[in-house]
This record gives C-alpha cells, structure tokens and sequence, in this order.
C-alpha cells in the first residue's frame, strides 16, 4: 500500500476498512475446534496461570525446520487454544481491544539470504495461530502495534496476516505537530520517573478497554537478549522509542521531546550509575559501543515505560532461537520452546537464565528491583512449569535444558565480541 505524503492518513483505519476484500488470501488450514470454546461475554487465561501469576511456563514445541509455516500455525494455535478460555463474568469482556504486539525486526541484512536472518522477529505464522484461537472464542477487535521497520512489514507477510483477520495496524511515523495535536497516540505520565516524565505510545496502548499480548522472540540482542520487557519499548512512538542511544537521545532530544524529560534526569542516572559502579557489578568497566552508561540509561527508559504498562500476557517465541546482535550478525537454531507468563520480569530472567546467561549480570533486571518494578532478579525464585498438552507440571530449573544464545553485550577486555555473559553472581550477597 502506497504512503501519501502530506495527508494524515490512519494506516490502521485505512486497513480496517480494506481487510474484508484481503480477507479471500491464503487459505489457512485450522484444526477442528475444541468442544467447550463457545464464545461467551467473557475470556481470561487458564485458571492455573492466574492463580500462578509469578510462575513463568514452558512449553515445548514440535517444528522440524523453521520453514514449515503449518507446523509453527499450528502450535500457535493449540496453545491458544489452551491458555485463553471463554467464560462468564468476571473475565475480560469480548468487546475490548485486544493490543498484539510481535516483534518484527526486519529480515535482510547484508547480502544474506532473507531466510538466514527469520530469527531476528517474531514468527508469524505462530502469531496468526495464536489469533485464530483466540478469535474461536468471540475476541474481534485486534489491533497490530509497532513502531519500527515499517517499510518491513510485508516482507514476512504481517500485512497480509493482520489484513486476513481484520487487524488494524498503526501508522509508525510521527511530525512534530502530530504530538502538539495528540494525534492517535496515548500519553503516560511516569511515576517516580527517571528519564521520562511521560511517554507516548501508539493508540490504542494504555487506552481503556484494552487488553495487551505481548509475543516476544528469544533472541540475542545489544541488550543481551531482547524477550518481553524489550519487546514493549516497541509501542512507544518515534523518537521517544529510541532507548539506546544513551545521552544523545535524553540531553540532546529535538525540542518538542524537552518538557517531557526528567529536569533531574542527568543527576538521578549519574547517581545510580556511580552506585553501580562502587558496589563491583559485572562489566561496568567495558569499553563496549553500548557502553556501561548507554546500558544504564536504556534501563532507566525501560523501567519507565514498564511502570505504565499493564500487560495481560507475556510470551517469548523461541520456536527457533538466535544469537549475534539482533539485526544482521547471528544464526538462527531449532530451540521449540515457547515461555510465558503474567509477570514479564520474571519471564525474562527464565528466558536469559535458559539462553546461557546469569541474570545478575544484567543491569536492567537489577534496576528494575531497585525501582520497585519487579520481586527478584534471581531466577531461581521464579517457580517454573511445563505446559504439556494444557496442563501445568512443576519443573526444577537445572531440569530444563539450555540453549547457549552469545550476544555482544558488555565485551570484557580479551573476551569475544560474542560471548556469554555467565558470570558466577551472589544473589545472597546482592539482593538489592
């Protein structure tokens, strides 16, 4: 579809209304439906997963090669299937919105065949599963959000997936005077912020009568591994989504972003930083690119957007896992495991601990106790299960095998730029 340039277009409402017509695409071949998924006025998660809100779950899946789009359609499907359920009241009412957020990092990259870099997102053929269940249970309002790599969206067919299920989509880009007229964004004010006082985030994000899946991809990134908490940085609006380019994008934002930072920000990230440091925590001594203090404010603006974020399931899609830098440098191996959970703090440490990883290493989860967000860092606090066929078995954590993904943050002296950052951590001697 052709962007026009000087009109203020809605793509979302644009492909909404077009969606009935591509609706007669590629036809998808559904398993039958499960007796007892009758739509009601109602749904919610699996009683299990709500009365565990802090366990984090497992699942194994059965994909053979990344390129069979049936199988990965079709677990998506049966575990949809078996984690949302229609019910009576109280439940979420089938009139909200549901926000669906994969993520969908484009796939070419430096001469490479575009198949070699399919880990760098969210499969979508598992995404189109997961929709397909929940729309066996009434659920018809969806709504596609993401702030990046607009131009890349057709190339793993999100377009043609969200347009088959009526999916409105945003529209990415942002003027100035789209944020003086609020145009179809929805602000947050932080508390206790650091770096933001208030975020942006494409509507419908954060408006009433929403309810937010978030379907992350297991893989390595800059920031060591992307998973879910990263994944949400990915609803907040142009420029403000740029989290990583530390002090360049705090002190020295175009103007219409300064009344929305922190006046105090230099002092509260310096201060904490500086503690960091003092207390001997791993790494803070790299000379990395992404440097200890780019990684410190990246954490900030996370934790801030995470305190306004309000998430009904988190998911990280590893039906195939990647290493390397997230973009263009990695390869992509045949993990079949899917995690979730409805604490996405939590769901991260399981996903960093199993892709070879100490979480203690890694600033962000450690900031994010410090600030009152998240329970714990340690993963070994987190109760984990396996979800076989619709039921939930406990599993101890050295149980479950690991699927060592390197990434290239924090180099130490000496150390490959692609590495495991596995040192031994003392979750007893810093609880922060």
């Amino acid at each position: 579809m052709t962007r026009m340039q000087g009109m203020e277009i809605s793509r979302r409402h644009f492909l909404a209304a077009g969606a009935a017509g591509a609706a007669a695409g590629l036809p998808v071949n559904a398993a039958p439906a499960v007796p007892g998924r009758a739509p009601r006025a109602y749904f919610g998660l699996h009683p299990f997963i709500e009365q565990n809100p802090k366990a984090v779950f497992i699942r194994r899946t059965h994909v053979k090669q990344k390129t069979d789009q049936e199988a990965k359609l079709q677990e998506g499907l049966k575990l949809s299937r078996e984690i949302f359920v229609p019910m009576d009241k109280p439940g979420v009412p089938v009139s909200h919105r549901i926000v669906l957020k994969p993520n969908c990092t484009p796939t070419r990259g430096r001469g490479r065949p575009d198949i070699e870099n399919w880990g760098t997102g969210t499969d979508p053929q598992f995404y189109e599963g997961m929709v397909m269940g929940m729309e066996e249970i009434g659920l018809k309002k969806f709504n596609f959000v993401e702030a990046n790599h607009f131009s890349n969206w057709n190339l793993r067919g999100w377009v043609d997936i969200n347009e088959r299920h009526n999916i409105e989509m945003n529209e990415p880009e942002r003027r100035p005077r789209n944020f003086r007229d609020g145009y179809e964004m929805t602000w947050s004010k932080v508390p206790d912020a650091v770096v933001y006082s208030r975020i942006p985030h494409y509507a419908p994000v954060n408006e009433p009568d929403t309810w937010l899946l978030n379907i992350a991809k297991w893989k390595a990134h800059g920031m060591c591994m992307t998973q879910s908490v990263k994944n949400e940085q990915g609803m907040v609006i142009q420029p403000f989504v740029r989290f990583c380019p530390g002090w360049q994008m705090v002190l020295g934002v175009p103007d219409f972003m300064k009344p929305d930072i922190n006046p105090e920000v230099e002092t509260r990230v310096k201060r904490y930083f500086e503690n960091h440091k003092k207390i001997g925590y791993a790494r803070y001594d790299s000379k990395a690119e992404l440097s200890p203090i780019r990684q410190e404010i990246w954490a900030h603006k996370t934790c801030d957007n995470m305190s306004v974020m309000k998430t009904g399931l988190a998911m990280i899609e590893g039906i195939y896992g990647r290493d390397g830098d997230g973009f263009n440098v990695g390869t992509d191996y045949m993990t079949n495991i899917v995690m979730f959970s409805k604490d996405k703090f939590r769901l991260d440490l399981i996903g960093l601990y199993l892709s070879g990883h100490e979480p203690g290493n890694i600033n962000l989860y450690r900031i994010a106790k410090e600030r009152g967000l998240s329970d714990t860092f340690n993963p070994w606090d987190v109760p984990v299960y396996e979800w076989i066929d619709g039921k939930p078995e406990p599993r101890k954590l050295g149980q479950i095998e690991r699927f060592p993904l390197k990434t290239y943050y924090l180099q130490k002296d000496g150390e490959p730029l692609y590495h495991l950052v596995n040192e031994p951590f003392d979750y007893d001697k810093h609880k922060v």
